[in-house]
C-alpha cells in the first residue's frame, strides 16, 4: 500500500461525533467519571459565588445587565453589558442612568433619570426617558402610576462593556442555540482529561 493510502484510516474527522463523545464517557472508569462531575460542580459553584459575592459588594440583585433594545443609543447600544450599583444612601439624580423594574413587566428597563421629585419628607420620586425614545416613561409604568420611587430601582449604571453582552441576545432570541452551546460546554468539561 502507498504512504497515502497507510495515512486514511488515521485521519479522523474533526469535530468528533456524538457517539465518540458517548463513547468516550463509557471508557471512563468510575474514578475518572466522579472526578469529572466533580469539576463541573466546582465550576458552576465557583461561578455562583461571584456572582452572589458581586451581589453583596454593589448592593444591587442584578450587578450585570445587557442592553436588550435600542432605547439608549447612542449612550448604550443594543447588547452593551452593563455594571451596576445600588448604594441605597447614594441619592438618585436627574441625568443618571438607572436600571428599573416596573410591576407586570420581567425584564428590567434601562433608562435615563429626567426629573426629580423631592416631598418634604424627603422621600423622592422621579421620571424616566430612554435617550432614544420621543416621549417619557409613564406609559410603561404599571397602571396609574405616574413617578418611580427608589424601591423601584435595581442599580445604576457604572460602566459598560460595549457589544460583550450579544451572546446573550443571541441565545435568547435562538434557544436551540443556547442547549447547544451549554451542551458542547459541559460535555467538554466532562469529557476534558487531565494531562
Amino acid at each position: 500500500a502507498s504512504g497515502r493510502e497507510r495515512l486514511l484510516p488515521r485521519l479522523r474527522p474533526f469535530p468528533r461525533p456524538a457517539m465518540d463523545l458517548f463513547g468516550d464517557l463509557r471508557r471512563m472508569n468510575k474514578r475518572q467519571l466522579y472526578y469529572q462531575v466533580l469539576n463541573f460542580a466546582m465550576i458552576v459553584s465557583s461561578a455562583l459565588m461571584i456572582w452572589k459575592g458581586l451581589i453583596v459588594i454593589t448592593g444591587s440583585e442584578s450587578p450585570i445587565v445587557v442592553v436588550l433594545s435600542g432605547s439608549m443609543e447612542p449612550a448604550f447600544h443594543r447588547g452593551d453589558l452593563l455594571f451596576l450599583t445600588n448604594f441605597h444612601n447614594d441619592p438618585i439624580r436627574a441625568g443618571e442612568i438607572v436600571v428599573f423594574k416596573v410591576e407586570g413587566r420581567d425584564i428590567p428597563i434601562v433608562h435615563r433619570v429626567i426629573k426629580i421629585h423631592e416631598k418634604e419628607n424627603g422621600n423622592i420620586k422621579f421620571l424616566t426617558k430612554g435617550d432614544n425614545n420621543e416621549v417619557d416613561d409613564r406609559g410603561l409604568y404599571k397602571e396609574g402610576q405616574n413617578w418611580l420611587e427608589k424601591k423601584d430601582v435595581v442599580g445604576r449604571a457604572r460602566g459598560f462593556l460595549p457589544y460583550v453582552g450579544m451572546v446573550t441576545i443571541i441565545m435568547n432570541d435562538y434557544p436551540k442555540f443556547k442547549y447547544a452551546l451549554l451542551a458542547v460546554m459541559g460535555a467538554y468539561v466532562l469529557l476534558k482529561r487531565e494531562s
